[in-house]
């Protein structure tokens, strides 16, 4: 029986590619469009969970984007 599992996903330009981020489960993918990476993204997850754990989700409430910045030497 499939379950159904629900992930909060961000979606960021970056260079030529569309780069979608899973924040629950260290997966990410891209694509051309915003579209194109949230179907690699779909795709790269439903990999990842035929294998994983059940408990391997770590649910993320209300994410925010916040900007921090760094002093590097």
């Amino acid at each position: 029986m499939m379950q159904a599992i629900d992930v909060q996903t961000v979606v960021f330009h970056e260079g030529e590619h569309y780069v979608a981020q899973c924040l629950d489960v260290d997966v990410s993918s891209f694509g051309d469009s915003e579209d194109d990476a949230l179907a690699n993204l779909r795709e790269a997850l439903e990999l990842y969970f035929e294998d994983a754990p059940a408990d391997s989700v770590a649910k993320v409430e209300g994410p925010e984007v916040r900007r921090l910045t760094l002093e590097r030497a």
